[in-house]
């Protein structure tokens, strides 16, 4: 398998990298993620004029035909520069099920104007019972006459207090945890009955809770077939974890540059700290770290672009790998930088947070491995 990237998606590459270089110091990432919202307008209307937020849908929906492995170069480029704009809520998650599910009107509704950055989206993907089980579901979705009225609570919908519209999964038949008799639904934040607890997580971003109290959406809200849309959540979810171990391997790879860079000059008994064997055997293992990891996510990219049977395995592999030795390069990063390793104006504790948030969104190391042994 070849590893190397084509020539547009080495342009994506630098394009992205000359914007974080240029327009996202961390001083700046800081403000934006400071604001009410948690992200700058300004910046995500930039995303959508540079053409990034269209890379992972076809031309017929006004994309760029990108696949996981576009997707892949993007949200690494995104985890270097610590990017807080809500890309995976808009583009990946609710981005993905619409392309999967929505009919033309419901694209041209609602998914052009998630690629045109003009409509805040979300997914709410999980539920307080449900852990990491894409099929737990306990919010309920009754017929009444054309309408439907759902009824329910989600955890951790991320994106979901700037949101204007989110993409519910709702139970219409079938018992709690069934894969068949899940439905999904577009519903506007503005509904009557919707309500949303917004906060802000470890890593600086924002999420929100959702309790649905007798929210009446028309037929035209569902989204794809009733009863059959595990596959296309299920899908959308294996996206998401792809796209968010990418984001880790680049928080990786920034984490050992500044580890390295800060050894050299930071002295102890007369000498750079980076002169000491011990550190220098750390460090050796932070870089085999990151060269694994950029293997793998690789390998697992290319594999779900290529629709092979074991993209699932892939998936689950890598997120393994970012969720184990990711975690531990980031935890030498924090120790070798010293105390100052997790103070708030360094960024360095900042990258580590979001290496630890991302160790635990979409199944854990432990579920995953489950995964790959079953």
């Amino acid at each position: 398998m070849d590893f190397s990237l084509n020539e547009v998606q080495e342009m994506l590459a630098d394009s992205i990298d000359k914007f974080i270089d240029n327009e996202y110091a961390f001083d700046t990432r800081q403000k934006y993620a400071d604001s009410e919202p948690g992200f700058s307008a300004d910046v995500w209307s930039t995303f959508a004029e540079l053409g990034w937020t269209a890379v992972p849908f076809s031309e017929d929906d006004g994309g760029f035909d990108g696949d996981q492995v576009d997707l892949m170069v993007i949200m690494q480029r995104f985890g270097r520069g610590l990017v807080v704009e809500p890309y995976l809520a808009n583009v990946v998650l609710a981005g993905g099920v619409l392309k999967r599910t929505g009919n033309a009107e419901q694209k041209q509704q609602w998914l052009q104007p998630i690629i045109g950055g003009e409509l805040q989206a979300s997914l709410a993907f999980t539920e307080p019972q449900a852990r990491y089980d894409r099929a737990n579901i306990a919010t309920r979705a009754s017929a009444d006459g054309d309408n439907w009225v759902l009824n329910g609570a989600k955890g951790f919908v991320i994106n979901g207090g700037t949101s204007d519209l989110i993409i519910v999964p709702a139970r219409t038949s079938g018992e709690q945890s069934d894969e068949r008799g899940i439905s999904l639904f577009a519903v506007p934040t503005d509904a009557t009955g919707v309500s949303l607890n917004a906060y802000r997580t470890i890593d600086g971003l924002r999420a929100a809770e959702l309790v649905l109290d007798d929210v009446r959406v028309d037929a035209k809200a569902v989204l794809g077939n009733v009863d059959s849309g595990f596959e296309a959540l299920d899908a959308t979810i294996d996206d998401a974890t792809l796209a968010i171990c990418a984001e880790a391997v680049g928080i990786m790879q920034v984490l050992k540059d500044k580890t390295i860079e800060y050894s050299k000059s930071r002295s102890q008994f007369g000498v750079p700290i980076g002169s000491f064997q011990a550190l220098q055997h750390r460090m050796v293992d932070m870089l085999t770290a990151c060269e694994q990891a950029q293997s793998l996510l690789m390998w697992a990219a290319m594999t779900c672009a290529a629709s092979e049977s074991d993209a699932k395995r892939a998936v689950s592999s890598i997120k393994y790998l970012v969720g184990t030795t990711g975690q531990t390069l980031g935890e030498e990063a924090v120790q070798i930088h010293g105390g100052m390793g997790v103070t708030w104006e360094l960024d360095v504790a900042h990258y580590f947070k979001r290496l630890t948030a991302i160790g635990q969104l979409f199944g854990n190391s432990d579920w995953h491995l489950d995964k790959l042994a079953a």
